[in-house]
């Protein structure tokens, strides 16, 4: 194995692990959270709900590149399917080439232009506390990911799904 594919698969590794902490966290917040509210004796945390949306929205972005990099997205592949199989690779790129366009204007570039303009404007959560602009670098860095799974789909021969079988009901 290159040192490149190495670097790139422990990387992938990494984000794996990244998402299973921001939902640990995400579950440990919410429960505090509850327990905060309705057990007597403690203190309601007012943290905690603002704290689970930023979280869902990283664990989201960044679970959604992972779902997406296992080909685990939703997709219509009956009609696909049904294609000769030179016309099956050209839809596997046509869909491929359109998450990458996607991905690097929506989420690349429209949240780098996100990220900048609310870091510049100095917003702030309202509990928290926290930098906005900075919560925000999900957008961007989720689309990065997106943009490096969707080449390498594109790179590997064995990318195109076969015809799925058909089933005897």
């Amino acid at each position: 194995m290159s040192l490149l594919a190495t670097c790139w698969t422990k990387l992938v590794r990494a984000l794996e692990l990244f998402v299973i902490a921001l939902f640990a966290a995400l579950v440990i917040s919410v429960l505090w959270g509850v327990v905060s509210r309705y057990v007597p004796g403690i203190r309601p945390s007012s943290w905690t709900e603002e704290l689970a949306i930023y979280l869902l929205v990283w664990v989201s972005l960044f679970g959604a590149a992972l779902a997406y990099r296992a080909n685990g997205h939703l997709g219509v592949d009956y009609f696909v399917g049904k294609l000769h199989p030179s016309a099956r690779r050209a839809a596997f790129y046509v869909a491929e080439v359109t998450v990458l366009v996607f991905a690097a204007f929506a989420l690349v570039y429209g949240g780098w232009q996100l990220v900048s303009e609310t870091l510049a404007s100095n917003q702030i959560t309202a509990v928290l506390q926290w930098r906005i602009g900075y919560l925000y670098s999900a957008v961007p860095l989720s689309g990065l990911f997106l943009c490096a799974f969707a080449i390498e789909h594109m790179l590997k021969p064995d990318s195109v799904a076969p015809a799925p079988a058909e089933k005897d009901v």
